[in-house]
């Protein structure tokens, strides 16, 4: 990383949402989040307002499959950024399926659990 360059910030601990969450989740968590934090009862509090922007820009890209995908596969991940438990947490998609990296092939499921007799 540059030096100076500001770290993609994370939008699912933004909406205080779990990586694999649903769109309705997602929606509820922002709504929550937007009434909590909107500028009009915290009159003057520029990192109130601060803040109700951040959770914008975090639905406007969640929100929206082909963003959010796209946030997804390039966003930069350290290590070092999360515990085990939000690690294990974020990324369980992706180390857990084959769909979490975005491959979708209903076959494979079905090879995997059919076994044929080894000719000998």
């Amino acid at each position: 990383m540059e030096s100076g360059a500001e770290p993609q910030k994370d939008y699912y601990k933004v909406l205080e949402v779990d990586f694999d969450a649903t769109d309705e989740t997602i929606r509820l968590s922002y709504r929550r989040l937007a009434l909590r934090w909107h500028p009009d009862k915290h009159k003057g509090n520029s990192d109130v307002t601060a803040k109700f922007q951040e959770i914008n820009e975090a639905y406007q890209v969640l929100s929206d499959p082909d963003k959010r995908l796209e946030y997804d596969l390039s966003g930069s991940y350290e290590i070092d950024r999360y515990t085990l438990r939000e690690y294990l947490s974020r990324f369980k998609g992706m180390i857990l399926t084959c769909n979490g990296l975005g491959i979708n092939h209903p076959s494979w499921s079905q090879q995997l659990t059919e076994t044929e007799p080894i000719d000998q």
